[in-house]
């Protein structure tokens, strides 16, 4: 995968795949629940850093990529679990689901984040965070939840903890294109990096982590240094304008959850792909291309799972 005129991926199935969709060979499959975390953490007066993931270059999906600690909804991750913040029902009004649903991507939200960065958004009681996770009992436990052989439910309940609903916000919310064969309906949310606690390079996908600012990120792609899927760069440029972390979590509450989705049409000769809101993306791609590199984009970077798709 080599870079053009700046980081953004696609895979080089992706116009076969968008040719068969228009002609109607391809059926969409159904997308998974996702959440991904954009962890932020204070730095000075140069505005906060978040904790970023480089996947593995091995990976068939995105090998090399930038994304955020994440992944699939598992199934009890509906479960009850002893929380905090702002209710299920609350959640559900903000997200337009069902309270179950809120919950189950939340606790999502909260569970990816302690797998691939070792960070836990729960505490004691409703108004304490756990201060350390780095012991061997905790690790023991973090890889139990990564090999599904422990649901969060039980993780959370074992330790008498409950979950701090009100230290995340939800951002933005991508769904992976009707033309990938693993698609993901992923949301964002930021979250403060927890008093106390450090990220890990823990993730068995990741083969580097780092804490960065989102304009050097951003300039890191534009300048096809740094790759990575729309919804990554998108959600690193929308950040910038806040100070510190606490600001950019005051102004979750009104940002627009509307789906972005990406489209693709056959126009003349050639492909023209794009997602609605975010004109930087759209790619003309020649119907003789075989596409490659990273000429076009990716997407649901969710969770880093879900950047998986």
């Amino acid at each position: 995968m080599s870079s053009t005129t700046n980081g953004q991926w696609y895979p080089p199935e992706w116009p076969d795949r968008i040719r068969a969709l228009a002609s109607g060979e391809l059926t969409p499959a159904e997308p998974r629940r996702a959440a991904t975390v954009l962890l932020l953490r204070d730095s000075g007066s140069g505005g906060p850093t978040v904790h970023m993931l480089r996947r593995r270059a091995s990976m068939a999906f995105a090998g090399g990529a930038y994304a955020y600690p994440g992944g699939a909804v598992d199934p009890r991750d509906e479960r009850p679990v002893a929380w905090a913040g702002p209710s299920r029902a609350q959640w559900a009004v903000r997200m337009g689901v069902d309270p179950a649903t809120a919950q189950a991507i939340v606790c999502a939200a909260v569970r990816e984040t302690f797998e691939e960065a070792g960070v836990l958004l729960a505490g004691p009681s409703a108004d304490t965070v756990v201060a350390d996770t780095t012991g061997e009992d905790w690790e023991a436990d973090r890889a139990a939840l990564v090999a599904h052989e422990l649901s969060f439910a039980d993780f959370l309940g074992r330790r008498g903890l409950v979950l701090r609903s009100d230290l995340l916000g939800a951002w933005a919310r991508w769904i992976t294109p009707e033309f990938e064969p693993r698609r993901y309906d992923t949301w964002f949310f930021v979250a403060a990096l927890p008093e106390g606690q450090r990220t890990r390079n823990v993730s068995t996908e990741a083969d580097r982590t780092v804490w960065i600012r989102p304009e050097e990120a951003a300039a890191g792609y534009d300048r096809g240094e740094l790759l990575m899927m729309p919804p990554t760069i998108a959600t690193l440029r929308s950040l910038q304008p806040y100070a510190t972390a606490a600001d950019a979590l005051a102004a979750a509450e009104a940002q627009d959850l509307t789906p972005v989705l990406a489209r693709a049409r056959l126009v003349g000769g050639e492909i023209v792909l794009s997602w609605p809101g975010h004109e930087e993306f759209t790619k003309h791609i020649a119907q003789r291309d075989t596409g490659g590199g990273a000429a076009g984009g990716g997407t649901s970077d969710g969770p880093s799972d879900a950047a998986r798709s």
